[in-house]
Order: structure tokens, then C-alpha cells, then sequence
């Protein structure tokens, strides 16, 4: 596996967060338009952004960190969290045990040293007829080789059959830009990855997911995760826009308290990205950004 140079590792961090200002504007923008309907008497959402640290394993180690961009209480957005983070250091024994559990990373305990950006996202809508969305691009490394990671998947609290189409064909198209395999190889992990094991239930109606990608072209795997990245908005925003202004009934409200429940039960249990997040001392109100704000449980 190849190495890549400091430069790579700055263009794919440069990304991350140039992604993160243009959906953090977009969104913005939507609570704008919430002129009519439920909530438009509320102010729009803005996002707060905070810095976040990581700790690292001795006192004296730098271990970078990120910030945090959170919109809570909006017109159309209940709670959005997109939040990047940059973070190095020394893996610890449990990450180390966490990496290595998925998958061989020769020489991990001899040379614990990694490096990892990404960006993160979780969005929970005000309205029940509004899908609930998540997205995560990321690059990893360490001495013995990087990987990218990530994908998107659409959570419908009350699924709508169009915007499952939609969203599926703007990921598809960014598939098939770099490879004819990928869209079903990673529609299939995302199928299997976020199924709630416990209730065999999927989390929502999938999307892609992969882990772990090192064709050994880093141009090409950073430019397939740029596009995944950048198939988000034209996939979701819509989605948000054909359904913000409709109104609900109470008991969609309590279908989408219940759904919440789920999608909360599946990241504290089953999630990579919040095991290794919390393993690796990063700032736990980040890590813990993709809870919902309200959720019930049966």
C-alpha cells in the first residue's frame, strides 16, 4: 500500500471542510424559504459553531480536533449537526483492538501513530414527512497505508416511495462515474450495515456505504469521495423541499418519536464512527451530535 504526503492529507482536510460550509449555507437557505406552514413563525435556524478537541492518550500529545456545526430548533430542521474534525496522534490499545477487529493493518502495535479527517452529518427534520438523513465522507491513515470511508443513507420516519428514488439515482450517478460495480457493492453495505440487528429492521431505506477503500490510486479514491460528498444536496435538498411546508397529524409526530428511538438504539450500539470517536478521547458532545433531539421508546 502506498503512502500518501502531507499535501494529500491537507486537500482531502481543505475538502471536508469547504463540503461542510456549502451544505451549512444550503440549509440555511431552506430555513429561509420556510415561509409558510408549520414553524414559519419561528426566526430561521442558523448553526452555532464551536471548536472541538480530541484528548490525547498522554498529556503532552497533540491530537487536533475540529468543529462542531449544530443548528438546533429551526423552521425545518429540528436539530442538523455537521460537524468536521481533523484529529492524529497515538491509538490507543482499544481503538487499536477496534481497527483491527474489521479488518489486518499490519504493523498497527509496532507503529500506533494515524491521522484522520472526515466530515459528519446527521440531520432530524421538524416535520414526520421529511426524511431524517445522514452523511460521512473520510480519509485514514496510518504507517502502514490510508483508507476512504463513508456514504449517505436517507431515514424516512413515514417513507415516501419518490424520494427513495431520488436519492438512490444522485448516489447511483456518482457511483457510476468512477466505477459500474460500485452502486451495488456499497447499496449492499449499506443495506447490511445499518440494519438494527436487535430488531432485524432496517434504519431507514439505505443508501451507500463503504469503509476502508484503497485501490491503491489515491487520486481516483479521493476523487470517488469527493463526489459521493458532493451528490449529498442535489439528492437531499429537494427531498426537504417538496415536503417542508405540508401539514402533519400528531400521530405521524409519534411515528417519527418512535422512528427517532430506533435511529438512537443503532448509533450507540452499532455505529464504528461513534465507538471509535468515543475510544479515541474525541469531544463526546461531537461524537454524540447524531442523536435526535426528541425520541420515543414503545
Amino acid at each position: 500500500m502506498t503512502d500518501v504526503a502531507e499535501s494529500e492529507k491537507t486537500r482531502a482536510k481543505d475538502w471536508f471542510e469547504g463540503l461542510r460550509d456549502r451544505i451549512c449555507a444550503a440549509f440555511e437557505a431552506l430555513e429561509t424559504a420556510q415561509d409558510t406552514g408549520p414553524f414559519a413563525d419561528l426566526p430561521p435556524g442558523r448553526f452555532d459553531r464551536r471548536e472541538t478537541r480530541r484528548v490525547g492518550a498522554a498529556a503532552d500529545e497533540e491530537a487536533g480536533g475540529g468543529v462542531m456545526a449544530v443548528m438546533r430548533g429551526g423552521r425545518v430542521f429540528e436539530k442538523v449537526g455537521v460537524n468536521v474534525s481533523t484529529v492524529f496522534g497515538i491509538l490507543a490499545p482499544e481503538a487499536r483492538r477496534s481497527l483491527t477487529a474489521r479488518k489486518e493493518i499490519p504493523g498497527l502495535d509496532a507503529d500506533p501513530r494515524f491521522w484522520a479527517s472526515g466530515i459528519s452529518l446527521v440531520a432530524h427534520l421538524r416535520s414526520p414527512l421529511t426524511p431524517a438523513v445522514h452523511m460521512n465522507t473520510r480519509m485514514f491513515w496510518t504507517p502502514a497505508g490510508w483508507w476512504f470511508g463513508g456514504g449517505a443513507d436517507l431515514n424516512p420516519m413515514i417513507e415516501d416511495p419518490a424520494d427513495t428514488t431520488h436519492f438512490h439515482a444522485g448516489l447511483r450517478a456518482a457511483c457510476d462515474a468512477h466505477d459500474p460495480a460500485y452502486y451495488s457493492r456499497f447499496k449492499a453495505w449499506a443495506d447490511d450495515y445499518f440494519l438494527i440487528r436487535h430488531w432485524n429492521e432496517p434504519r431507514g431505506v439505505g443508501g451507500v456505504f463503504y469503509d476502508d477503500l484503497c485501490t491503491g490510486d489515491w487520486e481516483a479514491d479521493f476523487a470517488f469521495t469527493r463526489d459521493i460528498g458532493a451528490a449529498f444536496l442535489p439528492a437531499y435538498a429537494p427531498l426537504v423541499e417538496r415536503h417542508m411546508r405540508r401539514p402533519w397529524t400528531e400521530a405521524q409526530r409519534e411515528i417519527q418519536l418512535v422512528k427517532r428511538g430506533r435511529y438512537a438504539e443503532f448509533n450507540l450500539v452499532y455505529d464504528r464512527g461513534t465507538q471509535f470517536g468515543l475510544r479515541t478521547g474525541h469531544n463526546p458532545e461531537a461524537v454524540l451530535m447524531s442523536l435526535p433531539p426528541v425520541a420515543k421508546w414503545p
